[in-house]
């Protein structure tokens, strides 16, 4: 019994120190936002490991949270953007400018994440969530419509690299995937411009499991998978009825 009470007591000592630091244990229950940014491309047609971001291009998406207390929450997101890559933009290695592989694609994307606020959300008197970073993991499936193209790929130069050509020849005979499972993972942070209104700024990896996201793999690099990641920039709306984390109930 001393030890439910000493528990009662830090706890009402906690929330007591909360209330005293201007903090609030009331956080909102439903939460929707707005997304705008950049989607990367990261696979065989670039030469750098952090993607090609001089193919980068518009993406746009909506998302839906729901908080289970002030650590967790679970997030709906729907996002569309565009996918890119083009040996052309490469001078070095040289190389590439002789294969000329391209290709580009629409993406939407359908995610289920599950969201880990490092410190909580924490608002303050006036019902604001000052600052609160983030990070999740979750389930991805994304929509594609491939378009790829090697009608300027220049034969005679890769005349000796049979692996090359008989790559190629495998890969136009390969039926390219309209759709994909990933495995988003990010990271994120959120300042409060109102009770109501929150600025976020994020960034997402999708770990995929081919090498097809390109249109090219054994003419490629077939050793390595693509992957792609987006950089976005949102406002959330926070509304529904707010929860209170208070301490239990304790008979004595």
């Amino acid at each position: 019994m001393k030890t439910f009470r000493a528990v009662y007591i830090l706890c009402l000592l906690f929330f007591s120190i909360l209330k005293v630091s201007g903090q609030s244990s009331l956080i909102p229950k439903y939460e929707i936002g707005v997304h705008l940014g950049a989607f990367i491309y990261q696979g065989d047609l670039t030469p750098y490991d952090l993607g090609a971001f001089n193919t980068m291009k518009p993406g746009f998406g909506f998302s839906a949270t729901r908080n289970i207390n002030s650590l967790y929450g679970v997030r709906f997101q729907l996002m569309h953007g565009w996918l890119k890559g083009d040996d052309a933009k490469y001078e070095n290695p040289a190389w590439r400018q002789q294969r000329n592989f391209n290709f580009k694609t629409p993406v939407t994307e359908l995610s289920l994440h599950l969201v880990r606020n490092i410190i909580g959300l924490l608002p303050n008197e006036a019902g604001i969530i000052n600052f609160s970073p983030y990070v999740f993991a979750g389930l991805n499936y994304s929509f594609l419509n491939i378009k790829r193209d090697w009608s300027n790929f220049n034969y005679s130069h890769f005349a000796g690299q049979t692996g090359v050509l008989n790559g190629l020849t495998e890969d136009m005979n390969h039926k390219l995937p309209k759709g994909i499972f990933s495995i988003p993972i990010g990271a994120g942070v959120r300042y409060g411009i109102s009770e109501k209104l929150s600025f976020s700024l994020e960034g997402t990896y999708r770990i995929l499991d081919t090498d097809y996201l390109d249109g090219f793999s054994q003419s490629a690099n077939p050793d390595e998978n693509d992957h792609y990641h987006t950089i976005t920039a949102g406002l959330i709306y926070s509304f529904g009825k707010r929860n209170r984390f208070d301490c239990p109930k304790i008979r004595f």
